[in-house]
């Protein structure tokens, strides 16, 4: 995982990005916070 800052400057970077940050979360975020993920993520890959 890489500091917030650097997810943020790499977001800007990339066309069509989104950047999603879940607060007090390990390595395992998508997987403590999937409930919340797995819509996005869905939404973002249908686009």
């Amino acid at each position: 995982m890489i500091p917030s800052k650097d997810s943020e400057d790499l977001a800007r970077r990339l066309p069509n990005s989104r950047l999603v940050i879940y607060a007090d979360s390990g390595h395992g975020a998508i997987f403590q916070f999937h409930d919340d993920f797995v819509p996005k993520a869905l939404k973002f890959l249908a686009q």
